[in-house]
């Protein structure tokens, strides 16, 4: 019952733009509770914190790789956090997963991914 998928992912050549969004259903608490985040994942390669965002005061953080270039988002009315990437690079290549978490209640929900290649 409880899920959050993920979209918005496909190829794009280096330099372009993707936004990726996660819709999610059936949590057992109200969205703007939990903190969101996304991450990413590249084949033999560990997961990755990209972005995350706070719940009232949608603070925002960003990995060294990633900031000026992805912008992190949320709209509560629509239970959706949405990733902004632009400027893409090879090796932004991944499999991009969006993560929400109630306080420190172990590792979140998490949704099934969605794969972003860069490539020319």
């Amino acid at each position: 019952q409880l899920q959050l998928v993920e979209s918005g992912g496909g190829l794009v050549q280096p330099g372009g733009s993707l936004k990726l969004s996660c819709v999610a259903s059936g949590f057992p608490r109200p969205f703007n509770t939990y903190v969101l985040r996304w991450y990413r994942q590249a084949p033999g390669k560990e997961r990755e914190l990209v972005a995350s965002i706070a719940t009232a005061n949608t603070k925002t953080n960003y990995a060294d790789s990633v900031a000026g270039r992805f912008t992190i988002s949320r709209d509560d009315r629509k239970n959706t956090a949405y990733l902004q990437m632009n400027s893409l690079k090879p090796e932004d290549t991944a499999v991009y997963y969006c993560n929400a978490r109630f306080l420190n209640y172990g590792d979140g929900f998490w949704g099934q991914g969605t794969q972003v290649t860069v490539s020319s």
